[in-house]
């Protein structure tokens, strides 16, 4: 099943000497969020309010700032909320809201919508329970400088063996992926922010559920690059972690923050 709301005509924005780039974005908000109950009872996971602000609506604000104009939602738990919710936000980004009635796992969704971002050079695949303030655009900025199949955002974590851990060489690449390894090797994880281009269709696979950190990231060892994150980011997975977000969130920082009209 399938609704869109439609925001403002889709736009373009101009990096360097490049030309113009429209974007696309995967927000990855599928799941159950059962360590969130009793918050996740009525509500799903991507639209808890952060300090008064739904989370998906601060991931819109991002990637407002970021020239984004249009994501995929996928919607499993509560489906009608995130239907609602796309068709009375004011962002200006067009939402496609895409509801799984059976999982399909964060790589089966993309395999599953690959029309979405049929003809673009690169589009953006965020996980819909991380919050951060990550400047998109100077992501994007390094990804094409380095022309890789894919870009992952990295940062250092507590507790890497929980995490998609990465081993990255002198020039930023990607030297060896593990989903939460049992004796890390360092402390650089997966952040849930991606930059793919169309190769990255030819390695998914057929099975679903299929995940993106077990099933395809693996399969670009030494081919994607990673983009080392200095802004702050938090996945709201556990109750504590959310309670942390009510009392450290600092805003959209790195630039000016799309306020609704």
């Amino acid at each position: 099943m399938e609704a869109e709301a439609v925001g403002l005509t889709r736009g373009c924005f101009v990096i360097g000497a490049i030309g113009w780039v429209l974007m696309k974005a995967f927000i990855l908000a599928a799941g159950h969020g059962t360590r969130l109950r009793p918050l996740t009872d009525r509500i799903p996971k991507c639209l808890l309010p952060i300090q008064d602000t739904p989370l998906l609506k601060i991931w819109l604000n991002n990637c407002k700032a970021a020239g984004i104009t249009e994501v995929l939602v996928n919607a499993h738990a509560h489906p009608q909320a995130i239907r609602e919710f796309a068709l009375t936000q004011k962002t200006g980004v067009k939402i496609r809201v895409v509801e799984e009635p059976e999982l399909a796992g964060s790589a089966g969704t993309l395999a599953e919508n690959r029309e979405f971002v049929a003809g673009e050079d690169a589009f953006f695949v965020l996980y819909g329970d991380v919050l951060t303030n990550i400047d998109l655009l100077q992501m994007l900025q390094f990804h094409q400088q380095k022309g890789a199949p894919a870009t992952l955002g990295i940062h250092q974590v507590p507790d890497p063996e929980r995490c998609g851990i990465v081993s990255v060489d002198e020039n930023a690449i990607v030297q060896s992926f593990i989903e939460k390894p049992a004796q890390p090797t360092s402390n650089w994880a997966f952040a849930g922010v991606m930059i793919a281009g169309q190769e990255v269709f030819d390695w998914l696979p057929d099975h679903r559920p299929a995940d993106i950190g077990f099933h395809l990231l693996p399969k670009f060892v030494g081919r994607m690059a990673a983009y080392k994150m200095r802004e702050y980011l938090l996945d709201i997975g556990t109750l504590t972690s959310y309670q942390a977000a009510q009392e450290s969130w600092p805003g959209l920082a790195h630039a000016q923050q799309v306020n609704d009209r």
